[in-house]
């Protein structure tokens, strides 16, 4: 039985899946339990944030973190996946763009808006994956979800029709579907030609492992893996006394002398290790999620 739990950071190369990522992680770590947080496409790069063993049910902390991509959208050829794994359909001629003119339309895309998700897409209508719908030619109605972009740059190349950019977005942003709706602005077609994820919250692609670094690490006993702190480190923290932690992992509730702005907050053990996840009851705190005693840790009577 492996005692792996914590948070690792994978610089995901172009042509796997973030399934095929997880697959390999499993095998690397000996480890079942293993799961990530923001889906990359195939084609994308860069940052993907990986939870092992108990550490997987604090995904959900990961998953509404705001993303940062850098990456080049082609303007004037448009494909059905919106990037360049797509089949080509439809080519329009390239306007004379400058940089003003550009960046005066990317500014006017930021902020809450609405985006409709691409056919294909991993998410799921009727139980179905849209992207194997899309393979079927069945296109379907997909319901608008609220994003909101915090930062949209672009930058010229020596090339009219190639464009690098950099964006901060909300979870659940498409990045290609806000690339081909600028090309549309700027009077022309477009799609994703490279696509890297830089960050999600404060965890940054310079601090993740590619996978031949993670399995050689993992070989020679190094530590790869963040502690489960990591992933709510935006919680506020209670330290806990030995009569609370005891009392927590017999599911029991507890009341706190301190007060808390936040109704969650995380729970940890005198050496700062993460013992619970904590949700307000009326004046006392319920254990949401507790986590198994780490090895090295004082048995509790």
């Amino acid at each position: 039985m492996t005692t792996s739990n914590g948070l690792i950071l994978v610089d995901k190369p172009q042509g796997l899946t973030s399934h095929d990522i997880v697959a390999r992680v499993r095998k690397i770590m000996d480890e079942r339990r293993v799961g990530h947080a923001g889906t990359l496409d195939p084609m994308a790069t860069g940052l993907l944030v990986l939870a092992v063993g108990p550490s997987t049910r604090l995904l959900r902390f990961a998953q509404g973190e705001q993303k940062r991509y850098t990456g080049t959208v082609r303007l004037g050829v448009h494909t059905d996946s919106l990037d360049a794994d797509g089949v080509i359909t439809r080519e329009m001629p390239v306007p004379p763009l400058s940089v003003e003119q550009v960046s005066l339309v990317s500014r006017s895309m930021q902020g809450p808006q609405v985006q409709t998700p691409p056919m294909v897409s991993a998410l799921k209508v009727g139980g179905q994956r849209l992207h194997a719908l899309a393979r079927q030619g069945v296109e379907v109605e997909r319901e608008p979800r609220s994003i909101t972009i915090h930062a949209f740059e672009l930058r010229a190349t020596d090339d009219a029709t190639l464009w690098d950019f950099d964006v901060e977005c909300s979870v659940g942003t498409y990045v290609r579907v806000l690339l081909s709706d600028l090309a549309q602005r700027l009077g022309t077609v477009g799609h994703l030609t490279a696509l890297r994820r830089v960050s999600s919250g404060k965890h940054r692609v310079h601090d993740a492992l590619t996978l031949e670094r993670l399995e050689l690490a993992v070989q020679r006993g190094e530590q790869v893996m963040s502690p489960p702190l990591s992933f709510v480190e935006d919680l506020e923290r209670a330290q806990l006394s030995v009569e609370h932690e005891r009392r927590l992992r017999m599911g029991q509730r507890i009341a706190l002398d301190q007060s808390y702005a936040s109704d969650e907050i995380a729970a940890v053990d005198a050496r700062g290790v993460l013992v619970a996840i904590l949700r307000a009851r009326a004046d006392v705190w319920k254990p949401e999620l507790v986590f198994p005693v780490e090895p090295g840790s004082a048995q509790l009577g």
